[in-house]
């Protein structure tokens, strides 16, 4: 059984930073591309960011461009999303997903919340 669990989430307030982490595990971790999408209240799911299978490319949101950074080590299978200068507009769910296209697989997490607020 595939299973994708963030943690690192919580409050922080305007210009600070934050961690999160996924761990997967029931899969060959080092044949998915990994990445980070968030859910505000009332508004729909958006990708933040992702990495290859392999770490050698990475893609951002234009909104998280030069705050966040995506990381990830296939021998312990965990990403990891540092966020800095964060904002209230980045307050949302973050989620962790696992997709391997070429045969169809999609996994995601439960989330964890973020919330940037004075």
């Amino acid at each position: 059984q595939v299973q994708l669990v963030e943690s690192g989430g919580g409050l922080v307030q305007p210009g600070g930073s934050l961690r999160l982490s996924c761990a997967a595990s029931g899969l060959t971790f080092s044949n998915y591309g990994m990445s980070w999408y968030r859910q505000a209240p009332g508004k729909e799911r958006e990708l933040v960011a992702s990495i290859t299978s392999t770490g050698g490319s990475t893609n951002y949101a234009d909104s998280v461009k030069g705050r966040f950074t995506i990381s990830r080590d296939n021998a312990k299978k965990t990403i990891g999303l540092q966020m800095n200068s964060l904002k209230p507009e980045d307050t949302a769910l973050y989620y962790c997903n696992a997709q391997w296209r070429v045969v169809g697989y999609d996994f995601w997490g439960q989330g964890t919340q973020v919330t940037v607020s004075s």
